[in-house]
C-alpha cells in the first residue's frame, strides 16, 4: 500500500503522552466550537470517505489477508471486512449524526432560590474520550462522528487486525478536519498496536476523561485491572429470545431466525432460545426445521431433545445436548442454545442468570406477560415482539454508537451523543453574598 505523507506522519507519531496532551489542549477549543461548524466537518468527513473508498478498501484487503493467514474466525473477518456498502453506511451514519440536535449547551433545568440566585444545569462535553477496539474499522468513523458532534476529542487505539483500514479512514478524517479548520488533534489514532502501548494509555487519567473498550473479554479484563481512567464497558451480548406460551408461532419463528442468522457475529445477535413448555410441542418442530435450513447448530436441553426425538424430526445439522457452559456462551457463530421451561418465572430466571444484561426479547400476545418481562428482566434493552438485532445506535436514531453498555451508572444501552456529555451547574446572580 502506497502511504501518503499524512499516514506516514500518523505512523511516526506513536508517543502516547504527546497524543493525549494534544487531545486535552484541543478539547478546550472544540468545546467552544459552534454546532454548524461541527456539522459541516461531519459532512466533509462523510464526503471524504465516499470519494476515497477505493483507497480504504485496498487497505482493508491487506488486513483481511493478514487476518486469514493468522486464523481469524469468520465472525471476526466479517466484522473486519469493508466494502462500498459498508463505507456508504459509515458515511450515512456521519450525516445522520450531523443533523441530530447538538446536546452541547442544552440547559436541562433552571430554578430560582429565595435569595434570587438562578441555578441551572447545562450539558457540556466530557472532554477527551478514548476508545480501544479490535477488528472493527467502522468504529473509527463512528467514534469520530459522535465525539466531534458532542464536542469531545477522541484518542483511538485499534487492534493490529485493522491497522491498515484504520489508517486509511483516519487519513480522510484528519484531512476533513484540517479543511474545515477544526483542530487536527480532535481525532487521533495511536498507530502502535502493542500491548505495552495500551498499558501506557490506561494510565493517562490526567488527560483522558473516559475510556470505552470494544472487544473481547480478554481486552476488557486487561483494561478493568489496569486503568486509572473511568471505564464504560461495551458489553458482551449473550442475548435471549423467550417464546411465551401466548406467542404467535410465525412471528416467533421470524424473530428467532432474524436475531440468530441475519449477522451472527455481532453482540446483539441472539445466542439462546427459551421456550415455554405449553407451546413447545408446536413451536419446536417449526423452529428446528427453520434453524436447520440456515445451518444453525443447536445445543438443547433434555426436554427439547425429547420433543425432537419423539417427533422423529429429520435434522441435517448438528443437534447436541446443552451443557451449563452453553447457556452462558456468546458464540458469535451459527450456534444456538435452546431450553424449554415450565413457567414464565423460570424463563425470566434463566435469562437473568445467564444473560449479560445486553438485549433480551419476549414474543407474546399477552400484555401482562410483556409488562412483567419488561420489569423483571435485567438488561439495557428489553424487547416485546421484535428482534434483538435493533440494539444499535443507528437503529435507535443516534446515527451510530460508540458501544453498548450494560452498566447502570451514567450510560446504559447504546452510547450516543447525550451519553458523551456531562452536566455543569450555571449560577446567575446580581451581587448576592453568603451571610
Amino acid at each position: 500500500m502506497l502511504l501518503s505523507s499524512l499516514v506516514k506522519e500518523i505512523l511516526l507519531m506513536s508517543n502516547v503522552l504527546e497524543i493525549c496532551k494534544n487531545a486535552r489542549k484541543a478539547s478546550y477549543e472544540l468545546a467552544c466550537t459552534s454546532g454548524p461548524r461541527k456539522e459541516k466537518a461531519l459532512y466533509k468527513i462523510a464526503q471524504k470517505l465516499i470519494e476515497n473508498q477505493d483507497k480504504i478498501i485496498e487497505a482493508n484487503k491487506i488486513d483481511l489477508e493478514n487476518g486469514r493467514n493468522s486464523g481469524l474466525s469468520n465472525a471476526l473477518l466479517d466484522r473486519l471486512a469493508l466494502n462500498p456498502q459498508r463505507i456508504s453506511d459509515m458515511a450515512k451514519g456521519l450525516e445522520e449524526i450531523a443533523v441530530l440536535p447538538d446536546p452541547v449547551g442544552e440547559v436541562v433545568k433552571m430554578w430560582k432560590r429565595p435569595n434570587g440566585l438562578e441555578i441551572g444545569q447545562k450539558r457540556v462535553p466530557l472532554g477527551v474520550v478514548s476508545v480501544i477496539y479490535e477488528a472493527r474499522p467502522n468504529v473509527t468513523a463512528d467514534v469520530a462522528g459522535l465525539t466531534l458532534k458532542s464536542g469531545n476529542c477522541a484518542v483511538l487505539k485499534g487492534g493490529k487486525e485493522a491497522i491498515h483500514s484504520n489508517l486509511a479512514i483516519i487519513e480522510q478524517i484528519k484531512t476533513a478536519l484540517m479543511e474545515e479548520g477544526i483542530p487536527e488533534a480532535a481525532v487521533q489514532l495511536i498507530s502502535d498496536t502493542n500491548r505495552e502501548t495500551t498499558l501506557e494509555l490506561l494510565k493517562m487519567d490526567e488527560y483522558i476523561d473516559l475510556l470505552i473498550p470494544r472487544g473481547g473479554e480478554g481486552l476488557k479484563k486487561l483494561i478493568l485491572e489496569n486503568s486509572t481512567i473511568p471505564v464504560i464497558l461495551a458489553t458482551a451480548g449473550n442475548c435471549h429470545v423467550y417464546v411465551d406460551e401466548y406467542a404467535d408461532i410465525d412471528m416467533a419463528k421470524d424473530i428467532v431466525i432474524n436475531a440468530k442468522t441475519q449477522r451472527p457475529g455481532v453482540c446483539n445477535a441472539v445466542e439462546s432460545l427459551v421456550i415455554h413448555r405449553n407451546i413447545a410441542e408446536k413451536f419446536i418442530p417449526v423452529i428446528v426445521k427453520e434453524l436447520d435450513k440456515f445451518g444453525v447448530e443447536m445445543r438443547v436441553c433434555d426436554a427439547t431433545m425429547d420433543i425432537i426425538n419423539r417427533q422423529k424430526m429429520a435434522v441435517n445439522g448438528k443437534v447436541a445436548s446443552a451443557s451449563e457452559e452453553d447457556y452462558g456462551t456468546e458464540y458469535h457463530d451459527l450456534i444456538l442454545s435452546v431450553r424449554t421451561v415450565a413457567t414464565f418465572e423460570e424463563a425470566v430466571s434463566h435469562i437473568n442468570t445467564y444473560g449479560t444484561r445486553h438485549s433480551e426479547a419476549i414474543v407474546t400476545e399477552n400484555y401482562e406477560r410483556a409488562r412483567c418481562f419488561h420489569e423483571g428482566v435485567d438488561a439495557a434493552a428489553v424487547y416485546v415482539n421484535a428482534s434483538t438485532r435493533f440494539t444499535d445506535g443507528f437503529e435507535f436514531g443516534f446515527g451510530a454508537e460508540i458501544g453498548i453498555s450494560n452498566q447502570k451508572l451514567h450510560a446504559r444501552g447504546p452510547i450516543g451523543l447525550e451519553q458523551l456529555t456531562s452536566l455543569k451547574y450555571i449560577i446567575f446572580g446580581d451581587g448576592q453574598i453568603r451571610s
